[in-house]
């Protein structure tokens, strides 16, 4: 028994000088550990707030939309970019926005909610916004930043639009060459693309009208020589 609590006595040593030497660098890392716990619930509860009031401006601007008031779609889609610029709702209704002013005439301010979907949104969105600031910069005959704005590769599903583009800005500025290779590979993406998209019958019909309208270009360009 003796021999036991010396053993013990030795052991309660051991961890007193441990703790001695470790204790402070153990409670900094509790403390640490807690203090990121709850900074992280408190994030995802600021997060999920935010998405929640997102959500409330959002549908004010739906109905906007429906009751045609651009004014209030204009100022719902301010809110949203000010306020909840980190939620999805934000660049959805810049894009919405950005669709009823360019329909009611008020081009600056479709390029402007267009122009922050490009720079804050993410993949499909970032890129139909890109699509949509160069058709009415092609518009303003602003060849050279409308082509800016379909440089690089784009997300999945969107090769033949960006290459339609082009197609469309190139001609315009009488590079027919250039013009006829872009639609080609606008066709070409197209093809590719339907060999998944083409097993119903809608999107069957969508791609067969879409793949006219680029022969038409094509056809309109003259032939190569």
């Amino acid at each position: 028994m003796a021999t036991y609590d010396l053993e013990e006595q030795e052991q309660i040593a051991e961890i007193k000088a441990w703790w001695k030497q470790y204790g402070n660098l153990l409670a900094g890392i509790v403390t640490a550990v807690s203090i990121a716990v709850v900074a992280w619930q408190g994030w995802n509860w600021y997060q999920r707030n935010q998405t929640a009031q997102a959500s409330m401006v959002y549908g004010v601007l739906q109905n906007a939309v429906l009751e045609n008031d651009a004014q209030r779609i204009k100022t719902a889609s301010g809110e949203l970019i000010e306020k909840f610029g980190s939620t999805a709702y934000a660049p959805l209704a810049a894009l919405t926005a950005a669709r009823v002013m360019s329909d009611a005439g008020d081009v600056k301010t479709a390029k402007l909610q267009l122009a922050w979907v490009v720079e804050h949104g993410k993949d499909q969105l970032r890129d139909l916004a890109r699509l949509r600031l160069a058709t009415l910069l092609l518009d303003e005959k602003a060849y050279d930043e409308a082509l800016k704005q379909l440089d690089g590769t784009p997300s999945a599903g969107f090769a033949g639009r960006f290459a339609d583009g082009r197609g469309d800005i190139l001609a315009a500025q009488g590079k027919t060459a250039e013009a006829r290779a872009a639609y080609q590979a606008a066709l070409a993406s197209l093809d590719k693309a339907g060999l998944s998209a083409g097993e119903n019958a809608p999107n069957r019909q969508v791609n067969a009208a879409y793949r006219e309208s680029l022969q038409l270009k094509l056809d309109a360009l003259g032939e190569s020589g």
